[in-house]
């Protein structure tokens, strides 16, 4: 079984993307949303690949199976945003959510971000129990950066201090 290949964006991802991240919400999570309804994903290099932002897929056989972004916001604070996984993916056995973070925060660190901020829902218990074992902490949602790029679906929030100022 050949490893899974962490990597930046190009466009003719585009459709495989959007084949990973539609399903998750709306199968897996009942959100009722189309990827009309996130007009992100039909220009992920416009809205993610500037500044100190990026975009990381997870590859695997020719398949997109991850993803995962930070949204530059400026003031050397960035918004991770969608991350999923294919639930065949998930776990220890190719710990693709494991190496999509810690790429993706290598190169952030390393673009000067100093803060990653993040939203989601009551309803992605596993993904809290992720985010907290990584080191992020919750954050109440009056103490987000004004440039917080907030979803109408996220109710829990948290960051994760890459670099003292």
């Amino acid at each position: 079984m050949s490893p899974v290949l962490i990597r930046p964006f190009v466009p003719s991802d585009e459709q495989g993307v959007i084949d990973v991240i539609l399903p998750i919400q709306r199968e897996e999570f009942g959100i009722a949303i189309s990827a009309d309804d996130q007009p992100d994903l039909r220009a992920i290099p416009a809205w993610y690949q500037t500044g100190a932002g990026e975009f990381l897929v997870a590859e695997h056989e020719g398949r997109i199976v991850g993803t995962i972004a930070m949204k530059d916001i400026g003031a050397g604070q960035g918004a991770l945003r969608k991350m999923f996984v294919a639930a065949d993916y998930r776990g220890r056995e190719f710990g693709t959510a494991n190496a999509l973070l810690a790429r993706l925060l290598e190169i952030s660190r390393a673009a000067g971000i100093r803060e990653v901020f993040l939203g989601t829902t009551d309803k992605f218990l596993a993904a809290h129990r992720f985010y907290e074992r990584h080191g992020f902490h919750r954050v109440e949602p009056q103490e987000l950066p004004e440039s917080f790029p907030r979803m109408a679906v996220d109710t829990r929030f948290y960051v994760l201090v890459l670099a003292e100022e």
